[in-house]
């Protein structure tokens, strides 16, 4: 088929590098404008912009696709570019831009949607975070006909994938994107139309988008709830606390929800040859994983060396 492909991270350059091996005709990319990323701040392009510079595919990056907006040139620009592809479908997976009721009329077999969850749960920006978050013990993968709604069309088909009790958000979106993509290969080898289901009316739920002052370890927190956190949030924006002045961000731990105790929630409770125990709302979060500001992400054994914890020591700013 010749497609349209809107993407912008690592899960959508999958899907469309598998598009392109299984002999589909890409006519157009579109991904958001290159932003600064990484401890330098450098400005970068997407993955997706990446992979289509590889292949000699033209790119657009509009700010907005709204026609009425203060980005309005951007949007008619994108609107021709669409209209002279020639394409046939619109492809889009973890684009990040609403897309308007003219951009999903734009082709004539509409625009299919690659979404990681099992719809109707999930809907929205950060699915994969929100469902280790949640204590979710399965996921998947939903191929959607889009609609003007966050995520409310018609399912085309659908892959479940158990979470497993280490994963995070990095390790799922791994097993995700490939899987997604062979959906999206495996549903393009059909001939058109597809059949579609409508999406059920109970179990909705959306996955707000991840922002940086939901790092911030509130101790009073369960343990099983923060041991979520930890990994949902891993590699962004990463769990910290406070201690001693400075950030410290966790990146592995393990609740021990029956473990009981009378402290302080972010107090110490023991140092162990396998982690810093540490009292919470209920329960006990087990630290095995740390990293200072300007370190590297090391065992706790390690950074307990340059450190002197007695068992009053309380973890969150108020209480250094």
């Amino acid at each position: 088929m010749r497609l349209v492909f809107a993407g912008t991270p690592v899960f959508a350059a999958t899907a469309l590098a598998a598009l392109h091996q299984a002999g589909h005709d890409i006519a157009l990319v579109l991904t958001q404008p290159d932003r600064p990323a990484g401890r330098g701040m450098q400005t970068q392009a997407s993955a997706v912009k990446q992979c289509a510079m590889a292949n000699g595919w033209p790119v657009i990056q509009p700010l907005s696709l709204r026609l009425d907006g203060p980005h309005a040139p951007d949007a008619q620009a994108a609107q021709h570019a669409i209209a002279q592809s020639g394409a046939e479908l619109m492809v889009v997976v973890a684009y990040g831009l609403l897309l308007p009721a003219w951009a999903l009329q734009s082709v004539a077999l509409g625009c299919v949607n690659v979404h990681a969850s099992l719809l109707p749960r999930w809907r929205g920006a950060a699915p994969i975070q929100r469902a280790i978050e949640a204590g979710d013990t399965e996921t998947g993968v939903c191929l959607m006909q889009m609609d003007i709604g966050l995520d409310t069309g018609d399912v085309l088909c659908h892959q479940s994938l158990p979470i497993h009790p280490d994963d995070t958000s990095t390790r799922l979106h791994d097993r995700l994107a490939p899987l997604g993509a062979q959906l999206l290969v495996d549903q393009l080898s059909k001939t058109p139309p597809w059949p579609a289901t409508p999406q059920a009316t109970v179990g909705v739920t959306y996955a707000e988008k991840i922002r940086k002052h939901e790092a911030l370890i509130q101790w009073h927190d369960s343990a099983v709830l923060l041991s979520q956190r930890i990994r949902a949030f891993d590699p962004f924006p990463g769990m910290h606390t406070q201690h001693q002045g400075q950030t410290l961000k966790i990146w592995s731990a393990q609740a021990q929800p029956d473990a009981s105790h009378h402290a302080t929630p972010g107090q110490v409770l023991q140092v162990t040859t396998t982690g810093l125990d540490i009292a919470c709302g209920q329960g006990v979060l087990r630290i095995t994983e740390v990293q200072r500001p300007g370190g590297k992400r090391v065992p706790v054994s390690e950074w307990l060396k340059s450190q002197t914890l007695t068992p009053d020591t309380v973890f969150g700013g108020a209480h250094d």
